[in-house]
């Protein structure tokens, strides 16, 4: 039997747990623990956050700009403004029905485990334990494999920012060798894994600050670029109508991979369940949340999007690049002056190390709670909080350990960010719609134990949730570019069924035989849930 939190948790960390609360806990933080100890659990974190600092929170893992403006190449090259704007709009309508398929859910079991316990939970018993296995290790690994990607995506948005200074040539001012780069990666992987562990107490306002931060970056480059438009402005029939499509790939095949751009922004909808146990009436703000902050983030896109594309210079003088970062590439065009150019890039430089701090947060805490179960190996390494800094310390070193290794993969090929890209939303979204599959097999017959359900609704966006699923697995794992070299590879399937396999080893080693997933079972939770309700 696998050892579980309320086994292990020494009193030592449960003390200074209480100590912290004694003069914090409310009615409602209370009924969380309470809820949190039937699902099989001890309360070991401070819930330190409200509705909308969750939803803040959530926003800063999306970080829309950032994540919009390192990913441009993608809609450019597959489709134009058409795919930049739409592909937009249509994805952020799927992920909303994602987001409420998970709101659903997580309103009946708010636990740091996710997607996983859900999993567990909903699963028939014959097959619980290898579904939350397979659901536990996507997610997990999706969660560290996103956050390298911000933290990689950071580094070439941070080159190609610099060479938006040219010298007499004409070239950008900083030739940076392949080492420079993963040595620039190493440091903000460094500084963001630095904020989380030592400043979780001022996360909550970090994120708050950040949306006041990201607003004011983004009305900043739609005031600039409108008015100075150096180069002038471009229809509205272009900015909203024109498909160009130059990936070398049929129009409609090359728009649709073009796709991976808005889903690489809206991929950590489901990360912020992995907050939950630091979330005051986790039940119903983390589902309000998610839904929330991806209407924000919407807004957020289209207000950064739309004048980006009415000054758009030449698509292809966009994608032909050398740094393939079209922001600050359309920047100085449109302001005519590298300067400028270059201080409308710095609010979404930092926005990006906002977002890989969030990003290392979330999944320190998944790591964190797949080994309170004893999934990983040296689970009892990372399930331990750090009684000081009130973060799993342990989860988070490795979380960033492994990083800086796949972070080397850079050595070997240029088109490592592509890999880390794709295979991070295609982790993440597999462990989204296991938990949303095992309910509408069952029969949604869990959620009246919550406080969501969107009944015929619920199905609909349960069934373009699956659906979404399926598409993308192929779509992400394709090269971008035709005919394909080894830079334009695409090694997102590599990294799939690298991590696939490492995952089914540990379980065929060990697992089988060893691992019992969450410490209740679901018939108890409902019974035991329903006795606090009714009190």
């Amino acid at each position: 039997m696998a050892p579980h939190s309320h086994e292990f948790a020494g009193d030592g960390a449960h003390e200074s747990k209480e100590q912290r609360h004694s003069v914090a806990s409310g009615p409602g933080e209370e009924q969380a623990d309470e809820l949190l100890n039937i699902l099989g659990y001890q309360a070991e974190l401070v819930r330190s956050r409200s509705t909308f600092q969750v939803a803040f929170m959530s926003f800063v893992l999306a970080s829309v700009p950032y994540g919009l403006a390192t990913t441009l190449l993608y809609p450019l090259a597959g489709g134009g403004p058409v795919a930049v704007i739409w592909g937009w709009c249509g994805v952020c309508a799927i992920i909303l029905c994602l987001a409420v398929s998970l709101g659903e859910i997580t309103s009946v079991y708010p636990t740091a485990g996710g997607v996983y316990y859900q999993t567990f939970m909903l699963s028939p018993p014959h097959y619980r334990k290898i579904t939350a296995w397979i659901c536990g290790w996507s997610y997990t690994l999706g969660n560290i494999i996103i956050t390298l990607s911000v933290n990689f995506g950071t580094t070439l948005f941070v080159v190609g920012c610099i060479n938006v200074f040219h010298d007499d040539n004409g070239e950008g001012i900083f030739a940076a060798e392949t080492y420079q780069y993963y040595l620039i990666f190493l440091a903000i992987t460094l500084i963001c894994n630095a904020i989380s562990a030592l400043g979780n107490r001022w996360l909550p306002l970090l994120d708050t600050m950040t949306i006041y931060w990201t607003f004011g970056g983004v009305f900043a480059i739609l005031i600039c670029v409108l008015v100075i438009a150096k180069n002038g402005r471009r229809s509205g029939d272009f900015a909203l109508g024109e498909f160009q499509a130059n990936t070398g790939w049929t129009p409609g095949w090359s728009f649709c991979i073009g796709l991976l751009h808005a889903a690489y922004a809206t991929s950590a909808t489901g990360m912020i369940i992995s907050m939950s146990e630091e979330v005051r009436d986790p039940g119903k703000q983390v589902p309000k949340a998610m839904c929330w902050a991806l209407g924000l983030n919407w807004l957020c896109g289209i207000i950064f999007l739309l004048p980006l594309m009415f000054v758009l210079p030449d698509i292809i003088d966009v994608i032909s690049d050398p740094y393939y970062q079209p922001l600050p590439f359309i920047l100085r065009s449109a302001v005519g002056n590298e300067g400028g150019a270059f201080a409308l890039t710095v609010p979404i430089i930092i926005l990006a190390i906002c977002c890989g701090t969030a990003c290392t947060t979330a999944s320190s805490r998944a790591i964190w709670a797949f080994s309170r179960d004893g999934a990983m190996p040296g689970s009892g390494l990372w399930r331990r909080i750090n009684p000081k800094l009130d973060v799993p310390f342990n989860a988070m070193m490795l979380s960033m350990v492994v990083q800086i290794l796949l972070g080397a993969i850079y050595f070997g090929s240029a088109a490592a960010f592509n890999a880390f890209s794709g295979s991070g939303v295609i982790f993440l979204t597999i462990s989204y719609v296991i938990p949303v599959i095992v309910s509408l097999i069952g029969g949604r017959k869990h959620l009246k134990e919550g406080s969501w359900d969107f009944g015929n609704l619920g199905v609909f966006c349960n069934i373009v949730t699956i659906a979404w699923t399926l598409f993308i697995i192929p779509v992400f794992s394709f090269p971008f570019f035709y005919p394909v070299t080894l830079d334009t590879m695409n090694y997102a399937s590599v990294v799939v069924v690298g991590g696939v396999t490492i995952s089914a080893l540990w379980y065929f080693v060990w697992g089988r035989s060893n691992y019992e997933g969450p410490p209740v079972r679901a018939d108890e939770v409902e019974r035991r849930r329903s006795s606090i309700i009714s009190t």
